[in-house]
Formats: C-alpha cells, structure tokens, sequence
C-alpha cells in the first residue's frame, strides 16, 4: 500500500501546485481569477488526498506486500489473491438505477431521482449479499 499512498499524495500536491498556477494565470488572463476551474482542481487535490490518507493509514496496519518491498520478485505474489464473482448481473442492475437517477438529474424530476435512488441501494445490497442468500449461497463451514 505504500505505492500507492505515495502516488495519490502526490498526484494531489501536483494538483494543488496546479491550483495555485492556475488561480494566478487565469487571474493575469482575465479580469478576476477563474472560480471553477480553480475550485475542480483543489477539490481533486483533495480527493486525491483523501484517498492517499486511506492507503497510508491502511499501509501502517498491514505487512509488506511484494509489490513494497524493494528486494521483491514477481513470484512472491503468486497464489490466491482472493473471490472474485464468476458472473453477476448486479453490477448491470446497479448501472442500469444510476441512469434512471441521472435521467432524473437531466429533467429535475425528483420522484425519478429518489425512484433511482432506492434502485440502486437495493441493486447495491443485492450485489453485497449475492453469495449469503439465495441459489448461490456458499455453505458455511
């Protein structure tokens, strides 16, 4: 994890340093700084941020993995990395709700909004609870 906290960390100091570039060569351009693109890119910095705080705090509690190491081989990622679901529909169920809330973003019709809304928080806890109910339930040991 520690790549990549230190690639979000700084992707968001270069994005912040962008930020300030871009606040005073807009406001030497125009007559007065230019607030939205100003405003995206602290607040990518900031995402950016925010995400490489996770991965550092997240690398601080977990062993090194090959990929940290400087000694590392590409074999010593071998073996099982985890469950990853042959085939789901959820994810399509869950693209399918965002649209519909999106559509109701375009129109600004607030019963299409909140009707997508409650589609994709349940489409969501159907993909979250996939392999605990139903045909594909795994049997517990």
């Amino acid at each position: 994890m520690k790549t990549e906290y230190r690639l979000f960390v700084g992707l968001a100091g270069f994005l912040f340093a962008c930020a300030v570039v871009y606040w005073f060569w807009s406001d030497s351009a125009l007559n007065g700084p230019d607030w939205i693109g100003t405003t995206a890119l602290v607040l990518s910095g900031l995402l950016c941020a925010m995400v490489g705080g996770y991965f550092w705090f997240v690398s601080r509690r977990i062993d090194l993995r090959p990929e940290d190491r400087i000694d590392g081989e590409i074999a010593d990622g071998a073996g099982e990395i985890g469950f990853f679901s042959p085939g789901s529909y959820w994810p399509f169920g869950i693209a399918a709700s965002v649209a519909v809330a999106g559509l109701g973003v375009v129109f600004f019709w607030w019963w299409l909004i909140g009707l997508g809304l409650i589609a994709v928080i349940l489409s969501s806890c159907a993909l979250l609870f996939e392999y605990y109910t139903g045909t594909r339930r795994v049997a517990e040991h």
